[in-house]
C-alpha cells in the first residue's frame, strides 16, 4: 500500500502562493521587527484597514496569518 507524503512548501513557495491569491489591487506590506528575526505583516483591500499579523518566524507565515484574517472582505 503507498503512502502519499506530501512534502511541506518550502518559504519562498508560501510566499508565491499567497500572492497569487491576495487581489493586485490589495495593500501588501511586510515589516521585519526591529532588532529581532521576526516578521509581521498586512493586506487589505483599499479604502478599508486591515489587522497586522502577529509576529512570525517566518514572514510568508506572517502574510498568510494577515491574509486569512482580512480576506472576508472579498465575501
Amino acid at each position: 500500500m503507498g503512502h502519499n507524503y506530501a512534502k511541506p512548501l518550502s518559504s519562498g513557495q508560501k510566499l508565491e502562493r499567497l500572492l497569487v491569491r491576495i487581489p493586485t489591487h490589495w495593500v501588501i506590506k511586510l515589516e521585519r521587527q526591529p532588532g529581532t528575526a521576526t516578521w509581521r505583516a498586512l493586506t487589505h483591500a483599499p479604502e478599508q484597514e486591515g489587522q497586522w499579523s502577529a509576529t512570525h518566524q517566518d514572514p510568508a507565515d506572517a502574510l498568510e496569518d494577515t491574509w486569512r484574517k482580512n480576506r472576508t472582505v472579498l465575501a
